[in-house]
């Protein structure tokens, strides 16, 4: 063949591009020769690879509507948790009203069985006394329903107007739960006892009985016994009495 028969690049490009538009059978066979077969498959591939994207949207819509539907009940979560910590704060408040309540009625209670109590002390105090004591013509001074005679109560405060008691002294005496005068049958000396009444007896009633006897015996220069009389006295307090020189009397709830 003679260069004058050889045709150049761009007319023998230019003849196969004519012969392949021409052959679309030959296109393919043309493709197969020139791409690789990784090349021919990318079509497939990007339509798996849109499919894959397209499934991902939807995916991520759902997620969406996943989220969306948690803040909602992360809302409602916060409400009721708001709504709990009101109950709770409306529950503490209830409860302290009901503890106030119950130290209230517990001591209404006390105080009306302490009543109670003093009012039967009342009643059998001086068989009570005479016995444990050893007293003769024992007589109720001063009570809860007993009201002081004058001579008594005007002895007292003459007492305090010279300076022999104080002030704080005569309220003592006029407190005291029960005051009895007697005599001792041993030598028929004359004797004041100054009772204090109490369900529990405890340090308190202790110390109120011997400072009631220290001042009837400052009023009166007699001998005097602090007395305290209850159902019930513990042995810390038995021994608190023995050493404050205070008797103590423990009585049947069956008075």
């Amino acid at each position: 063949m003679t260069a004058e028969q050889q045709l150049n690049p761009e007319s023998l490009v230019a003849r196969i591009i004519a012969e392949l538009q021409a052959n679309p059978h030959a296109q393919r066979l043309l493709l197969r020769a020139l791409l690789t077969n990784e090349f021919l498959g990318m079509p497939a591939r990007l339509d798996r690879i849109e499919k894959d994207v397209a499934e991902l949207k939807a995916d991520v819509a759902v997620l969406k509507t996943d989220v969306a539907v948690l803040k909602i009940d992360v809302a409602v979560l916060k409400t009721d948790v708001a709504v709990l910590k009101t109950d709770v704060a409306e529950l503490k408040t209830d409860v302290a009203v009901l503890k106030t309540d119950v130290a209230e009625l517990k001591t209404d209670v006390g105080s009306l069985k302490g009543s109670d109590l003093e009012m039967k002390v009342h009643r059998r105090i001086l068989p009570l006394l005479s016995q444990c004591l050893q007293l003769r013509r024992a007589r109720i001074i001063q009570s809860a329903v007993h009201q002081a005679p004058d001579d008594f109560s005007e002895t007292v405060a003459t007492a305090a107007d010279q300076g022999r008691i104080t002030v704080d002294q005569e309220r003592r005496i006029t407190a005291t739960d029960i005051i009895v005068r007697a005599q001792r049958q041993s030598d028929h000396a004359p004797i004041w006892i100054a009772v204090e009444v109490a369900n529990r007896l405890d340090v308190d009633d202790l110390t109120r009985s011997r400072a009631s006897a220290d001042t009837l015996a400052d009023v009166f220069s007699q001998n005097t016994v602090a007395m305290v009389v209850g159902h019930r006295i513990d042995a810390a307090d038995r021994e608190r009495a023995d050493a404050a020189g205070v008797r103590y009397l423990e009585v049947p709830e069956r008075l």
